[in-house]
């Protein structure tokens, strides 16, 4: 919601300054419907030729995460704190047999049961699921340094691929004051062939072609480059959560005791999703 009143902001802010330094927004709107046509379809134009359906439809859905903002509150990271330490702990304490099921199932675990706000998240209940059951099917103990080498490059694989939109996004808004241009060249191009028309209709003409330069970069620097960088936060931000899960099962390997286990996964998540040592401590007994 915050990106959507930045954007009222913008728009009030350049457009409703012009106005009041007493210029006039008629040729401008008279303009802007062509010009957007033209700066917009190439823009898009431009973006189909260098993605595919795939990342047509991850640029959608990151619009709609950048509105939408990080997808996990504060509570959340302290249950995908109890959900993998359960897990472990009961891989632990009472060995593959206990746990496979919930590993091998997880729709129909009464475990994950308990944590419905991770049922539309595939990567996280893969990533606890995948790594509990790489250490159910190798023969003897796994060592914690290869399980944590294995548990880091699925969630940078993971992590590229989600970050695949912002550069897309990045690469839109480095294009646009080009397009832009493009955009204000085509607009003298056709004043130039109405050069024998009146002064007041030439100077309209090319104020029309100017609004084209302008919008190039206003899109840039204005809307796109910002909410780029605006999912790249979301995304970094939701990100937190599978150091979380890291954390707590490559600590229980290392036979690190619980509170331990704990504290380390807590301290891993930032600032402004963090819950205080007493909500994860007193949340993991309830949670026993």
């Amino acid at each position: 919601m915050i990106s959507v009143i930045g954007l009222v902001v913008l728009i009030v802010m350049v457009f409703g300054g012009f106005a009041l330094t007493g210029g006039n927004l008629g040729p401008i709107l008279h303009a802007l419907p062509h010009e957007m046509l033209i700066i917009g379809g190439a823009s898009a134009g431009a973006t189909l030729i260098s993605s595919d359906l795939k990342g047509i439809k991850a640029m959608g859905a990151g619009f709609v995460r950048i509105v939408k903002g990080p997808k996990y509150k504060k509570e959340d990271y302290s249950a995908a704190i109890f959900l993998t330490a359960r897990l472990m702990r009961l891989f632990k304490t009472e060995g593959p047999t206990a746990v496979e099921p919930h590993i091998e199932d997880p729709r129909s675990s009464s475990i994950f049961a308990e944590y419905p706000q991770f049922a539309a998240d595939h990567f996280l209940i893969s990533l606890i699921t995948d790594s509990i059951r790489l250490m159910v099917v190798s023969t003897g103990s796994l060592p914690a340094h290869a399980v944590d080498e294995v548990i880091e490059t699925a969630i940078d694989t993971h992590h590229h691929a989600a970050m695949q939109p912002v550069e897309r996004l990045h690469s839109m808004s480095d294009s646009l004051p080009a397009l832009g241009i493009v955009a204000a060249v085509l607009g003298v191009i056709k004043t130039m062939a109405s050069i024998d028309k009146p002064p007041a209709i030439l100077g309209a003409m090319i104020g029309s072609a100017l609004v084209g330069t302008f919008l190039g970069v206003l899109l840039s620097y204005g809307i796109v480059g910002p909410a780029a960088t605006r999912l790249k936060t979301v995304i970094d931000q939701d990100a937190e959560i599978y150091a979380v899960v890291r954390r707590v099962i490559i600590a229980t390997l290392r036979g690190q005791p619980q509170p331990l286990v704990i504290e380390a996964a807590r301290t891993a998540i930032g600032p402004a999703h963090q819950p205080s040592f007493s909500e994860v401590f007193d949340g993991m007994r309830t949670a026993r």
